[in-house]
């Protein structure tokens, strides 16, 4: 079986959901051929040079199932995309570009955070294209600690705020984009987070065409951890079969 995950959003005032995550790397985790972490792990991530309690919980629990033989696959979210390589050496997971294609006991699927499908939500695609530039990103890894916390902070504080003024529609990814991607990466199957609603929407149409794929949105953690378990006979979520 292998294991997918996204959005738990860690931080140290929600304890609980790092203790769910502790538990599902020390119960669960040992026990798959592979786990894969959509995104969205952490809060917010300003940088690999940033320690705390939480980041070394974190570490530590990912390279012992690591070393126990199960590979951790990561693709950046919206919130955690200044996760690098030394974080990755740090806790032995394995970084994916922002869309992979995995064979899924032979299904074809493709594999991605989320984010960039929600192309509706014109200003938050128009902040994604800045932030993500090279040049930007290393001027801000450049500048000290505490000051990067901070900027962060504001940034986080703008988008909730923004957030709460946001038609519920256009926070959803574009349906018919959606399907020109995953038609072009030629999948049957899409696992993606960051838009926090659980779903299995099967029977989702191409454009000018009958072929269908199926798209399995992964949930956030909260009270309860949100975990695909894929299998190669079924799939679902948690131990609902």
């Amino acid at each position: 079986m292998q294991y997918f995950i996204a959005d738990l959003h860690l931080n140290e005032s929600q304890p609980e959901i790092t203790d769910l995550f502790l538990q599902f790397m020390q119960e669960k985790a040992p026990l798959a051929e592979a786990i894969y972490i959509l995104g969205d792990l952490f809060d917010f991530w300003i940088g690999d040079d940033e320690q705390s309690e939480l980041i070394t919980q974190v570490k530590q629990a990912t390279c012992k199932v690591v070393e126990q033989g199960v590979p951790c696959y990561f693709i950046c979210g919206n919130r955690d995309f200044l996760i690098g390589k030394r974080f990755a050496k740090e806790s032995g997971m394995t970084l994916l570009p922002d869309y992979h294609i995995v064979d899924l006991y032979g299904k074809r699927t493709l594999i991605c955070h989320g984010d960039t499908l929600c192309i509706d939500d014109e200003k938050y695609q128009n902040f994604r294209k800045k932030v993500h530039q090279k040049w930007l990103q290393w001027l801000f890894l450049k500048l000290p600690l505490s000051l990067r916390i901070n900027i962060a902070q504001k940034i986080r504080a703008k988008s909730k705020q923004d957030k709460q003024h946001k038609p519920i529609d256009i926070m959803d990814v574009n349906k018919a984009f959606t399907a020109e991607i995953v038609e072009k990466y030629q999948a049957e199957w899409l696992i993606h987070g960051h838009t926090h609603r659980q779903a299995v929407h099967s029977n989702q149409h191409f454009a000018n065409s009958d072929r269908t794929f199926t798209r399995i949105v992964l949930g956030d953690w909260g009270k309860t951890a949100s975990i695909l378990t894929v299998t190669p006979d079924s799939f679902y979520f948690n131990e609902e079969r």
